[in-house]
């Protein structure tokens, strides 16, 4: 049985608080803290330096912030390093440079860079499940329910084709054995929904009908992840499927997405009421917070996702009369919360499986190239297989669906940590990883024309036609008058004086 710290890093909200218990006993808490300190500020600088420049090239931010945590993280300065991307406390320069000028001892060393590393996990994970919470209330629930059922025709082509096609290929072409080829195959089928909704709202298209199919599918195939995850988990623990596990899941993730909808039209009022009466600082962020962090622990606790909790609270406050207002106060939160959380994911990105001078990663190289066209393609066309909408961006559609993100490196961890995949299996399905989180931000933008171009084209239109208008009025021989008996006159100019 699959437990929860092994769900999912995105969604994950048991912090491994016997980890933290453990460290704090051997651990200074001022030189964690000053470690948790210059994370962040090595954390802030890549995001918004990342940013900056993403968006000078017209590419959206959050592709820097990505960026940004590659290079200081596993792959180039190892400023921002990660015990589960391999790294040690030798291998930080954060940790060198506290045992340099704060007289952090070599025996100390490892005990601070895991309390450190764990407490930036744990604000990583808050701030994806900010990020959702934010892309709830800008969504709009009755929007979603009016593609769901394109979004679960999306969701559900979305998982079987790339499945479907992964395990086959990796077991005919590559010989691989069917247990390590389905759980690979698995991991094609996840949807980093954290990246795409990012993108969508920094494009201005999250509430768009491709934008809320895109969201609603994602939505739905986190939930179709979880479930593969854990089927094929148990078929690589056990070599057989836990039936009970499977129907649990999918009961638990639908009572839940019908019950957050359901709560909506039940909440909303007493949400509304509860804020009127409060008088203090944060009378509406902080019940907000609350009612977020529960819809959050109790999608945790029945197994699903954290974030998907967060989203559905989301869901539910902006059918109130107090969204707009709760939106403005949410911005500088996930503003310092957020950044993490992409910063993060590229930190532990390492980009060494990419070297082909090692011999393992030649054969990794050939499986990665059959992985990424699988992926891409077999989450493209899920946006053709959405029907009775003609003029719909399908090709948008499709391509918000590819990043994988740290949906994909989950998959990686679990798998890797059960020893069913071999090392090239792994750089293969790395370097997948990274592609598709990568190329999906560039390409949205690609796809997806700007919005201010229909606009623009539309005041021109008018203006010309003004234009004309008043050409045609100021023109003395611009109009001519008709008599009785069929003959043209010019206008008496004089005849329209003095009225």
């Amino acid at each position: 049985m699959i437990s929860i710290e092994s769900m999912q890093f995105l969604g994950a909200t048991n912090f491994s608080l016997p980890l933290l218990a453990t460290t704090a006993e051997t651990a200074d808490s001022s030189l964690v803290v000053a470690a948790v300190l210059l994370s962040l500020v090595v954390i802030y600088l890549a995001s918004k330096l990342g940013g900056e420049l993403s968006n000078r090239f017209g590419l959206p931010p959050v592709l820097g912030e990505l960026v940004g945590g590659v290079v200081v993280g596993v792959s180039f300065l190892h400023l921002l390093v990660f015990p589960e991307a391999g790294a040690d406390s030798s291998g930080s320069v954060i940790i060198s440079f506290l045992e340099t000028t704060a007289g952090l001892s070599p025996d100390a060393a490892d005990a601070v860079f895991a309390a450190q590393s764990e407490v930036i996990s744990v604000l990583a994970e808050l701030g994806v499940i900010i990020l959702l919470f934010e892309i709830g209330l800008e969504s709009n629930l009755k929007d979603l329910m009016a593609v769901g059922i394109q979004a679960t025709i999306v969701a559900v082509v979305g998982v079987v084709v790339p499945f479907t096609a992964g395990t086959a290929g990796l077991m005919i072409l590559f010989g691989i054995p069917a247990v390590p080829a389905i759980f690979a195959g698995a991991a094609l089928t996840a949807t980093s929904i954290g990246i795409t909704s990012k993108v969508l709202s920094e494009l201005g298209r999250l509430n768009s009908k491709e934008g809320q199919i895109i969201l609603g599918a994602a939505v739905i195939d986190d939930v179709l992840g979880i479930i593969v995850l854990a089927v094929v988990a148990s078929l690589a623990k056990d070599g057989a499927v836990d039936v009970g596990k499977v129907v649990y899941l999918i009961v638990s993730a639908s009572a839940f997405l019908v019950g957050a909808i359901a709560l909506g039209n039940l909440f909303n009022k007493s949400f509304v009421a509860i804020v009127n009466q409060l008088k203090t600082r944060g009378e509406l962020i902080i019940p907000a917070f609350i009612f977020a962090f529960m819809m959050a622990y109790i999608a945790s606790v029945i197994q699903l996702e954290a974030i998907l909790g967060a989203f559905a609270a989301g869901l539910v406050l902006e059918e109130t009369d107090k969204r707009k207002e709760l939106q403005k106060q949410i911005i500088p939160i996930a503003d310092m919360l957020v950044p993490i959380f992409f910063v993060t994911v590229g930190a532990k990105t390492d980009l060494g499986v990419l070297n082909p001078a090692i011999p393992s990663n030649r054969e990794g190289l050939i499986m990665a190239t059959f992985l990424i066209g699988v992926a891409i393609l077999g989450k493209v066309v899920t946006g053709f297989s959405v029907f009775g909408q003609p003029e719909i961006n399908r090709l948008a559609i499709g391509v918000g669906m590819i990043p994988r993100g740290e949906v994909g490196l989950v998959f990686l961890g679990i798998g890797s940590n059960i020893g069913i995949l071999s090392k090239p299996l792994e750089a293969a399905i790395i370097m997948m990883v990274i592609l598709t989180t990568f190329l999906a931000p560039p390409w949205l933008r690609f796809v997806f024309p700007e919005p201010t171009t229909a606009l623009a084209d539309s005041d021109q239109l008018v203006l010309n036609s003004s234009s004309q208008s008043a050409l045609a009025i100021e023109s003395p021989g611009a109009k001519m008058s008709t008599s009785d008996d069929g003959k043209t006159s010019e206008p008496n100019p004089s005849s329209s004086e003095g009225k």
